[in-house]
């Protein structure tokens, strides 16, 4: 089975917006054996949609479309459809019912332009969509099939795993691919290559592939082969001997976020986390927050940027500001070690650093970063270098911050 991905919005193509919905459907597409061979990107108009369709139509057999079905006037994806496939608009009762009540349940007027997306094309199958207002729709065609989901990017992960991808593995039949994906943080793509090599070159030799997929702070490797339990079980034999080899960076499996990983195990110790930041400001504590019942360990963070908070809040001696400055080794241990005092915590992360693009110095050009974890037996402090972006540098710092915790906690020294 061939899938095009058409995805509508200049948004998408002035860079204003990350085009994730695409990276999703791909991932998930591939999951279920289903070959993602072209994906467009197009503006919110009649002709590039008509356009983009009909070329996707002459060579996939399924198309899924994203974006353009919101209730403004430049949202014109369902009129199109509704006119490429010859049919006409009319309110469906029960898409209407769930739209009232949305608005209802949250204190809100309803518009007519409200109203109106309940208007669907009569020849579309409706896929509803219970986490907003507009519906997708199916359409088949010579034996093909068109399927037009929200481009909001929850919506529309919820319409294809409610229905969506139901449909098409119902129509197309596929052999669903055997997966595994693991997570490192804190080495880089080629230098896992060079440690696993062997690895790698058993697992080609048994027709099984091997995808090292980097984002910042973080590398994933997946494993894929066709269903086969004799291929299974030598992936399965693979990944343990990747972990033996790499503890230090391994860190979980399939989606195991690193802030999961160690809430779950502070959890099951019964101890409590806070952080003392500069240079992230605050962006490890956001890592921790944004798992639910993180309550449960976290107690909170101090976001001291300046120096004069880290001597007035944190405690810092300004003879060590003055000696090393705050971006050094001893300012670091200072706040990870007065923090766990202030937070009346078990173990603190704390960062002082040069997240830039300013600020660097050729003793401490950017993307010089200070780490230190505080905890009740032991202290230990990284010094990481980076590179020039801001963000990046941030994030890699909070993601190097928390694996450094979850290696402490598992007592794990190489």
């Amino acid at each position: 089975m061939k899938v095009e991905l058409i995805s509508i919005g200049d948004e998408l193509l002035i860079g204003q917006t990350i085009n994730t919905n695409a990276s999703w459907l791909g991932q998930e597409l591939a999951l279920r054996g289903a070959k993602v061979t072209h994906c467009a990107v197009i503006m919110d108009t009649e002709v590039a949609i008509v356009e983009a369709l009909d070329i996707a139509l002459s060579r996939a057999d399924v198309v899924i479309i994203t974006g353009g079905l919101g209730p403004t006037k430049d949202d014109i994806t369902k009129i199109t459809l509704t006119k490429y496939f010859g049919t006409e608009l009319e309110i469906d009762a029960d898409v209407l019912k769930h739209v009232t009540s949305f608005f209802q349940s949250r204190g809100r007027e309803m518009l007519e332009v409200n109203i109106q997306q309940a208007a669907l094309p009569k020849s579309a199958l409706v896929l509803n969509n219970a986490l907003g207002t507009a519906p997708g729709m199916l359409f088949d065609i010579d034996g093909k099939t068109v399927m037009s989901v929200p481009g909001v990017p929850y919506e529309m992960k919820h319409v294809m795993s409610t229905s969506g991808f139901d449909y098409i593995t119902d129509k197309y039949p596929t052999t669903d691919l055997f997966h595994r994906t693991i997570h490192l943080q804190g080495i880089g793509e080629s230098f896992i290559a060079d440690r696993i090599s062997d690895i790698e070159s058993g697992l080609l030799s048994n027709n099984i592939k091997l995808a090292y997929l980097p984002s910042p702070g973080i590398v994933r490797l997946r494993f894929t082969c066709q269903p086969n339990n004799q291929e299974e079980k030598l992936i399965d034999e693979a990944i343990e001997e990747v972990k033996k080899r790499l503890p230090k960076y391994y860190f979980s499996e399939n989606e195991g976020d690193l802030s999961q990983v160690v809430g779950t195990i502070l959890k099951r110790k019964s101890s409590f986390l806070g952080t003392v930041e500069s240079c992230s400001g605050g962006q490890i504590a956001n890592e921790i927050v944004r798992v639910s019942g993180s309550s449960d360990y976290f107690k909170g963070s101090l976001v001291s940027y300046s120096n004069e908070l880290k001597v007035n809040l944190v405690k810092v001696t300004p003879s060590a500001i003055n000696d090393f400055g705050a971006v050094s080794e001893e300012v670091v241990t200072q706040m990870a070690v007065n923090g766990r005092t202030i937070l009346n915590v078990d173990y603190c992360i704390s960062t002082s650093g040069v997240a830039g693009p300013t600020g660097g110095s050729p003793e401490k050009p950017v993307g010089t970063i200070w780490i230190c974890v505080a905890g009740p037996n032991e202290v230990i402090t990284k010094k990481c270098t980076f590179g020039e972006d801001r963000a990046r540098n941030i994030k890699m710092t909070a993601l190097t911050g928390l694996n450094m915790l979850r290696r402490m906690l598992l007592e794990i020294n190489n």
